[in-house]
């Protein structure tokens, strides 16, 4: 991410875009992927790639989980899920869906309502509002509305 200044000198946080011929990937008739022409200044785009992997994570930071309080005599358990079970809602087992720790990132990710800010032709760059998913080097989908 960068920022780039609007003509009327305001600042705007933008995702630099590098568009690249990739190797694997057959184009149709043998054409370079083009900046210009498909999309132009001000549209509304979707930009969809696969997320930062965040490896293993507890609950806290995977699911948003408050944790216990720091005193009364919480020595280690202050970022631990709680509870998982009962004799409610599953009857004594863990309910389907239960939120707990693993795995984080690595996944599919759309944002939408992104705003195409400048387009560079001889650089094949393009600039989007906002930040887009993934890490640097990420192949991306990105779509015009």
């Amino acid at each position: 991410m960068t920022q780039i200044f609007s003509d009327s000198g305001v600042v705007e946080p933008v995702t630099l875009v590098v568009l690249e011929t990739p190797t694997n990937l057959p184009l149709a008739k043998g054409e370079v992927p083009q900046a210009e022409g498909v999309l132009k200044e001000g549209d509304i785009v979707s930009v969809s790639g696969i997320s930062k992997g965040k490896g293993f994570q507890g609950v806290v930071k995977r699911h948003g989980f408050k944790g216990g309080p720091r005193s009364h005599g919480q020595k280690h358990s202050e970022r631990e899920p709680g509870s998982i079970g009962g004799g409610g809602r599953a009857g004594g087992k863990v309910a389907k869906g239960m939120r707990m720790a693993g795995r984080m990132g690595g996944e599919r990710v759309t944002v939408k309502n992104l705003r195409v800010v400048k387009i560079l032709p001889e650089t094949k760059e393009i600039f989007i509002s906002g930040a887009i998913p993934g890490r640097r080097g990420t192949f991306l989908e990105i779509k015009s509305k």
